[in-house]
C-alpha cells in the first residue's frame, strides 16, 4: 500500500497551486488590459483623423484643385503620431495617398462592411500597423475608400518586454510563494510537533500526563481533549488490568496455598484411610473452586473476544426462573428468604447463558437478603424491550462502589472472604451475557432494597453478538 503524501507537502502544493492560480490570472488581465490600452487609443488616433478627412471629404466639389486637396489632408496629418492615409475611389483612382507604406496593399472588407468603421491589424513585411477602412461619399455622393494607418511597432516591443518581464515576475513569485508556504506550514505544524513529542514520551508507567488544551491552538484543542481521553482510558485499562493480575494471583493463591498446607500436614505422619479419604475430599472442594473460577474466567476471555456466539431460540423466562426458584428453594428457606416472580415474557437467546445470568443474580440476592425478607423478580415489557428486575431488601450498596460493581473480582467490602462467595466474576459473567444478547443491566441501591435492573430486546428486535 502506497504511504500517504506528508501533510507538509500536501498543504505546500497547495498554497503554491492557488498562488499560481491566482498570480496568472493577475498576469493575464494585465496583460489584456495594457492591450485594450494601447488598442483604445490608436482606435481614438484612427477615428479622430477619420472625422478629419469625412469632413475634407462631405465638402469635396466636383471642380477640386489636386494640388489643395493634397495640402489640406498633408494638414489634418500634422500634429498627430504619424498616421499614413490613403484616399481611393471605387475605380481605384487614388485621391490622396500619404508618403510610407503601400496601404492600397491592405486587404478591403466585404461592400456591405465598407459601409462601418472597420478596424484591423496589418503588417506590410516590415513593420506592423492598426488599420482603420472606412467608406466616405463626397458633397456630390461619389463614394470614396478611406484607409487609416498608425504604426505599431512600438506597442508591440513594449507588450513583448513587459511579456518577459511580467511571467519571470510570475514564476520568481510562484517558486518565493512555494517556498513562503513551506516555511509558514511548517511553523504552523510546531504545535503539532510539540503534541507529537509529548506524545512519543507517554508511556505504560507514565500514563497520568496530559496535554493542556489550553496551550495549543483552537484547531488542536480537539485532538489534546482526545488524547488525554484516550489517556485516561488507557490508565483504567491499565489499573483494571493490574488490579486484575492481582486478583488473580490472590484468588488462586489461596486455594494453592490451602492444597499445600493440606498436603504438608498428612504427609506429616502416617494417616488412615478414611483421614486420607477426608483430605482428598476437601482437596476436591477446593480444587472445583479453582476450576469454577477458571470457567468463569475463560467464559469472560470468551465473552471478550467474540469467539463462542450465542444460539437462538425462544425462551419463557417465566418458566426459566421457576426453574431456578425450585432450585435455590431449599437454600431461601434455610435462609428464611421467600423468593417472588411477577409477570411473563418470552425473548430470543441462548438458554444456558441466560439461565446462567439469572442464576448469579439470584444467587447474590438470596446471599445478601436479610432473614424474614424476600427476593422479588419481576418480568414486564416496554415499547421494544423486556425487563426484568431482581430485587431484595438489605443493607444498601454505597453510591461510590455502584458503578464498579460489575467489574471483574471487585467487591464492596474488600475485608469479606471468599467463603461462600465465589471469586468475584458473578456480576461480571452476568453483564457480559447481558451485552452479548444485545441488552443492558444497571443497578440501583438505597433503603428500600437493592435491584438488578436486565434490559433485553424482544423477540422480533434481537441482535446477538459476542
Amino acid at each position: 500500500m502506497r504511504r500517504p503524501t506528508s501533510l507538509t507537502l500536501r498543504l505546500t502544493l497547495l498554497f503554491s497551486a492557488v498562488a499560481t492560480v491566482v498570480l496568472l490570472a493577475f498576469g493575464w488581465v494585465i496583460e489584456r488590459s495594457i492591450e485594450e490600452h494601447f488598442a483604445m487609443q490608436d482606435a481614438k488616433e484612427l477615428k479622430v483623423v477619420a472625422q478629419a478627412v469625412e469632413r475634407s471629404i462631405s465638402i469635396l466639389q466636383p471642380d477640386y484643385d489636386l494640388t489643395q486637396i493634397k495640402q489640406r489632408f498633408d494638414d489634418i496629418l500634422i500634429g498627430h503620431h504619424h498616421p499614413l492615409l490613403s484616399i481611393r475611389s471605387v475605380s481605384g483612382e487614388s485621391l490622396y495617398s500619404s508618403a510610407g507604406a503601400d496601404l492600397s496593399r491592405v486587404p478591403l472588407p466585404s461592400p456591405e462592411q465598407l459601409l462601418q468603421v472597420n478596424i484591423a491589424q496589418w503588417n506590410d513585411g516590415n513593420h506592423h500597423y492598426r488599420v482603420l477602412i472606412q467608406q466616405i461619399r463626397a458633397k456630390n455622393n461619389t463614394p470614396y475608400t478611406v484607409i487609416i494607418a498608425v504604426a505599431i511597432d512600438f506597442h508591440r516591443r513594449f507588450l513583448k518586454n513587459f511579456h518577459y518581464t511580467l511571467w519571470l515576475m510570475i514564476v520568481g513569485s510562484i517558486a518565493i510563494m512555494g517556498l513562503m508556504s513551506w516555511i509558514a506550514v511548517r511553523q504552523g505544524h510546531r504545535p503539532l510537533h510539540r503534541i507529537v513529542e509529548q506524545i512519543s514520551q507517554t508511556s505504560a508507567s507514565a500514563l497520568n500526563s496530559r496535554l493542556d488544551p489550553a496551550t495549543v491552538p483552537t484547531e488542536l484543542t480537539e485532538l489534546a481533549l482526545s488524547f488525554n481521553d484516550l489517556l485516561q482510558r488507557m490508565e483504567e485499562a491499565f489499573t483494571r488490568l493490574a488490579n486484575f493480575s492481582a486478583d488473580i494471583a490472590h484468588e488462586l493463591r489461596t486455594p494453592v496455598t490451602n492444597l499445600m498446607t493440606q498436603t504438608q500436614v498428612v504427609l506429616s505422619q502416617a494417616r488412615s484411610a478414611d483421614e486420607y479419604q477426608e483430605i482428598l475430599y476437601s482437596n476436591m472442594e477446593e480444587y472445583e473452586r479453582m476450576a469454577q473460577m477458571i470457567s468463569d474466567m475463560l467464559f469472560l476471555a470468551k465473552a471478550d473476544n467474540a469467539l463462542e456466539p450465542p444460539s437462538r431460540e425462544v425462551i419463557d423466562l417465566r418458566s426459566e426462573l421457576r426453574n431456578l426458584f425450585d432450585y435455590y428453594e431449599a437454600w431461601a428457606e434455610e435462609s428464611h428468604v421467600s423468593l417472588t416472580l411477577e409477570g411473563d415474557a418470552h425473548v430470543q437467546g441462548d438458554r444456558l447463558m441466560l439461565r446462567r445470568a439469572l442464576s448469579n443474580l439470584l444467587s447474590n440476592a438470596v446471599r445478601y437478603t436479610p432473614q424474614g425478607s424476600s427476593v422479588t423478580v419481576n418480568i414486564r415489557h416496554t415499547r421494544s424491550a423486556v425487563v426484568i428486575v431482581v430485587k431484595n431488601l438489605g443493607t444498601p450498596i454505597p453510591a461510590e462502589h455502584l458503578p464498579k460493581i460489575f467489574d471483574r473480582f471487585y467487591r464492596t467490602d474488600p475485608s469479606r472472604q471468599r467463603s461462600g462467595e465465589g471469586a468475584g466474576l458473578g456480576l461480571a459473567i452476568v453483564k457480559s451475557i447481558v451485552e452479548a444478547h444485545g441488552g443492558t443491566i444497571v443497578v440501583s441501591s438505597d433503603e428500600t432494597g437493592t435491584a438488578f435492573i436486565i434490559s433485553l430486546p424482544d423477540d422480533s428486535r434481537s441482535d446477538l453478538h459476542l
